[in-house]
């Protein structure tokens, strides 16, 4: 038992050596030179920690401006985070030991699916996986299923979602990509869909976002960075402006608050651009050892890869996701009180990521018309997918905090589905 906690707490929570040892094990299949392997092997985990580097930037970057935007416009309400929820899981209901062994247990169902039917999609996206077995393992419990059943059940459903988000979505991708080398690891899946039936009814014939053409003086901007900066400077300014100088003293020491708020918002940009060359390196080197996998152990398998792997296909369509699902969000957390619901913040985290991907989907479909509609539905859809979920987590003893990826909330529906199946027979 130690040993199998050893290798869950080590390295299949650590997604950059699963991903390292996945090109490793493609590699030795094909019979490479043990030079290539070497070299294969360690370039692929380089280039997926160089895009966890930009991730992390970003992210530091979007918690100031989360906290100084809700300061600065007096939102109060439920946070959407699954981090928190993950947290109170392991430590207030002692449940960190089933949420490891689920997590496994996710991946060998995913594999064992892959491997015995048409779906060859191989979930890579450690850190999503771990969300999705912690909301299988909490709800779960909730049902009344202990030990070894809820293992299992919180593996084959959180094993059935891994396996059947990428498929679902794959058409999409396909189209984004322009092949069948990769698929989309990310469990918010449903809310992509969702934006991009939406944009394709309501941008026919609609250009692209990345079409779009600018005066000469402004053709600086066509810089996918330049173009970001030009965004995300004014938006980082003005909530810090809003905030004042108090609120902001908290981040920004001796700097004065604008400048700090000025350079917040290009350390945002530098995050974009390391996210940018880590895709860059990891794509090159993870699409080919991937055969070797293909072949040998999942015949035809596709890897199944985190959301930024898509953002350099349609860079423009990224930011107006960004916008335009906060607006959405911001939009449905005014409407959930009049539905009876709780008030759930605007995540900009998620909105970023999500919302980012979600504008890919919408403008491939539906062009820049179909991005701007579908993503403030996508706002919503994301917001009140939460906000119907946080009663039954306060039910468990979740106070003020609910889920953010749509597809671990599904899961969470599918739990209580059942436990009212159950409860009628």
């Amino acid at each position: 038992m130690a040993v199998l906690n050893f290798i869950i707490n080590n390295i299949l929570t650590q997604a950059a050596i699963i991903i390292a040892l996945i090109a490793c094990l493609g590699l030795i299949l094909q019979k490479k030179p043990v030079g290539t392997v070497v070299s294969g092997t360690l370039k692929t985990m380089l280039g997926f920690m160089v895009l966890s580097a930009g991730s992390a930037v970003i992210v530091s970057s979007l918690i100031y401006f989360g906290d100084i935007f809700k300061a600065a416009f007096g939102l109060d309400g439920i946070v959407a985070s699954i981090e928190g929820i993950n947290g109170q899981a392991m430590n207030e209901l002692g449940l960190g030991s089933e949420i490891a062994i689920t997590l496994a247990g996710i991946f060998i169902v995913n594999v064992i699916i892959a491997r015995f039917t048409k779906f060859k999609y191989i979930f890579l996206t450690g850190q999503a996986l771990l969300w999705e077995a912690t909301l299988c393992v909490v709800f779960a419990y909730y049902c009344g299923l202990r030990g070894v059943p809820l293992i299992l059940a919180g593996s084959v459903v959180g094993g059935f979602f891994a396996t059947m988000m990428p498929a679902f979505a794959q058409p999409i991708v396909k189209q984004i990509t322009g092949s069948e080398d990769i698929a989309l690891g990310h469990l918010c899946t449903i809310g992509y869909m969702f934006t991009a039936l939406v944009a394709k009814l309501t941008g026919k014939n609609s250009k692209s976002t990345e079409e779009i053409k600018l005066p000469k003086k402004l053709e600086f901007m066509q810089d996918t960075y330049l173009s970001v900066m030009v965004v995300m400077i004014p938006l980082y300014m003005i909530a810090a402006g809003f905030a004042g100088p108090e609120v902001c003293a908290e981040y920004c020491g001796n700097t004065n608050f604008m400048v700090h708020a000025f350079l917040q918002a290009m350390q945002f940009v530098v995050g974009v651009y390391v996210l940018m060359s880590g895709v860059r390196m990891l794509l090159a080197e993870i699409v080919p050892a991937f055969q070797g996998i293909s072949m040998k152990l999942v015949p035809n398998s596709v890897p199944a890869l985190d959301c930024p792997v898509l953002f350099p296909y349609a860079p423009n369509a990224v930011i107006f996701g960004f916008i335009f699902t906060t607006i959405g969000s911001i939009i449905g957390m005014f409407l959930t009180p009049l539905f009876g619901l709780p008030m759930v913040l605007p995540g900009v985290l998620s909105n970023f990521f999500a919302g980012g991907t979600a504008g890919i989907f919408a403008n491939k479909v539906g062009g820049r018309r179909g991005a701007i509609i579908g993503c403030i539905a996508h706002g919503i859809f994301i917001t009140f997918l939460p906000a119907m979920l946080s009663p039954m987590l306060a039910d468990i003893g979740f106070i003020a905090t609910t889920c953010t990826d749509v597809d671990t909330v599904v899961t969470a529906f599918v739990f209580m589905l059942f436990k009212s199946i159950v409860a009628i027979f």
